[in-house]
């Protein structure tokens, strides 16, 4: 299978898959004519990383977890602490999130959107925690 049908078949873009050869994620045969060949082995893998990098998990944890897949040997205990991590991170970035959203929302409900240019939200973006920061270190 040419890597136009490799694309197709595991739903990646060629570009990425080109990608993860780079980085050493998959290793693809080569024809004679030095076009990658892909068998059904590589495609399960495509699709793995694809499914892996849709729910978030790094370049990193990917390679980690197809190790983990590729090791008979392996303990589940090992899979389970790699996404149990991979977890925290996302209930760290949806506090975050949460935190970020409830500020930009108390600036909307500051902000009368009239036609004054009195605008709360400009004046925080101008002076608030990060602005702030900037100008003290630029004296």
């Amino acid at each position: 299978m040419n890597i136009g049908q490799a694309a197709k078949a595991s739903g990646l873009p060629a570009k990425t898959i080109r990608y993860y050869e780079d980085i050493g994620l998959i290793e693809p045969k080569r024809d004679a004519n030095g076009y990658r060949s892909f068998r059904e082995g590589e495609i399960h893998r495509l699709a793995f990383l694809n499914r892996a990098r849709g729910l978030g998990f790094s370049i990193e944890d990917c390679r980690a977890l197809l190790g983990l897949y590729d090791d008979a040997s392996r303990a589940s205990e090992d899979v389970r602490r790699l996404a149990a991590e991979h977890l925290d991170r996302i209930d760290a970035r949806i506090a975050e999130l949460q935190e970020m959203r409830a500020t930009v929302a108390g600036l909307v409900d500051s902000c009368a959107g009239d036609g004054r240019p009195d605008c709360p939200i400009l004046d925080d973006l101008a002076t608030g925690p990060l602005s702030r920061h900037a100008a003290r270190s630029r004296r």
